[in-house]
């Protein structure tokens, strides 16, 4: 074995790539010795308690050497420079990790770790990777400790920019004004692969003889996480709550929209939209847009996958209105004279017969327009409508065909039948007048 001399040593310490620090920490020894002499037992407490005894501390270090890689770093031009300004050096960010350092001696370890930030002379921040040590044969004094200095700015800067990254990312997820979940399907994906290797090929023929696989595979859905809007969306307080509920929220027709996405997943379809019907906890029915898809990189196993739901229940309410006016008279509610032509000649065409027609002429509504006003008119073909309403039920239609006339459309019914509701619309009409 060669023993290496002292000048070797020298050089090593100069040459070496990181950042070393030759220090004397005999008289921040004596300083703990004699806190210990007045009854100090905590030091943190201690710090907490009278924090001006921390730079106290850092006055009793005296630096010795450092070697170049130092002197680069901090952007220094020689031990005097960077010695005559250690306090742009350490500063800010540092005091709370020298503390935890100051605590490690305190307790007897010969050696301390800090992960702190400095800075340069330029005052450019430096992420740094710290690690002290008493040198042998000093641990009685102090008088020589070896800190060395590791840059990892790069790294930490990396790692600050990906847990922004994923903050930004899980901001948009929490905060979206779409109701968003993220789910394993993973326990679906080997239940289909199981009746696949079992020689089935068509997939909606097998559904329809075992429906109780449909409900399986919805019970092996796993539900990951939901967002903010999920919660507002379905009435539910938190997470816990709503995956409590599912079976009130994922109910009647939903099986069958199930069903429907499951036979696209069979044939590939791994990006899906569809409307479907769910339910909040307190009953509300909800129609949604619901977007089905397997995240990238979870194509073999579907671990992964977002559902993202649009709210879409004022717009059916809207277009469900939309479909009421072209096919009513808003006026009296009874069907209007498009949907009586509409439906005369479907019964024309398809039947059934025989179709028994009425025909309904509402006298006086002129002379009520013309003497009490047209509110009088509209309250008079209110009545009517009320009237034909109360009487006439499926398969059988009212409609408003004319101003002040009306038909009632019978499908399968015959003369003698036809007679009776004439008579039934004169009884009540009695009534009415």
């Amino acid at each position: 074995m060669e023993i290496i001399d002292s000048g070797d040593y020298a050089e090593m310490f100069e040459l070496a790539p990181v950042s070393l620090w030759l220090e004397d920490y005999s008289a921040l020894k004596a300083l703990f010795a004699a806190w210990r002499a007045d009854g100090v037992t905590d030091l943190r407490a201690h710090f907490a308690a009278v924090p001006a005894r921390v730079p106290q501390c850092s006055a009793c270090i005296r630096l010795i050497k450092v070697n170049a890689k130092t002197l680069s770093l901090f952007e220094a031009k020689d031990a005097e420079h960077l010695v005559a300004n250690l306090g742009l050096v350490f500063r800010d960010d540092m005091l709370g990790t020298h503390v935890e350092e100051l605590v490690q001696l305190w307790e007897g370890k010969p050696e301390f770790r800090s992960h702190t930030v400095n800075y340069t002379l330029s005052g450019k921040r430096l992420d740094i990777q710290l690690h002290g040590r008493v040198l042998p044969g000093y641990e009685a004094s102090w008088e020589r400790v070896l800190v060395a200095v590791e840059d990892v700015t790069e790294r930490e800067n990396a790692r600050r920019k990906l847990s922004a990254s994923e903050n930004y990312s899980f901001g948009l997820f929490a905060h979206s004004p779409v109701s968003l979940w993220v789910e394993d399907f993973s326990e679906v994906r080997k239940l289909l692969d199981e009746i696949r290797e079992r020689g089935i090929t068509d997939f909606r023929v097998f559904t329809d003889v075992h429906p109780e696989f449909v409900s399986r595979c919805m019970s092996e859905i796993r539900v990951l996480e939901v967002n903010r809007r999920t919660l507002e969306l379905f009435g539910a307080p938190d997470k816990p709550a709503l995956l409590r509920s599912l079976r009130d929220v994922f109910r009647d027709d939903m099986e069958t929209h199930f069903r429907e996405q499951l036979i696209d997943l069979w044939e590939g379809k791994l990006f899906q939209l569809r409307e479907v019907v769910n339910y909040s906890i307190d009953g509300t029915k909800l129609n949604l847009l619901l977007q089905f898809s397997v995240l990238p990189g979870h194509e073999r196993d579907w671990s992964l996958v977002q559902v993202a739901l649009t709210d879409i229940t004022a717009r059916k309410k809207a277009e469900a209105y939309l479909e009421y006016l072209g096919t009513h008279d808003v006026l009296t509610k009874l069907y209007n004279r498009s949907f009586y032509v509409d439906e005369l000649n479907r019964l024309d065409r398809k039947g059934p017969h025989p179709v028994t027609i009425i025909m309904v002429d509402l006298n006086g509504l002129k002379a009520a327009n013309d003497e009490l006003g047209h509110a009088a008119g509209d309250q008079l073909l209110r009545r009517a409508g009320e009237v034909l309403n109360s009487l006439i039920d499926k398969p059988h239609h009212a409609a408003r065909i004319g101003g002040d006339e009306f038909a009632i459309l019978m499908p399968e019914t015959d003369e003698a039948a036809g007679e009776a509701m004439v008579q039934a619309i004169r009884d009540l009409v009695a009534i009415n007048n």
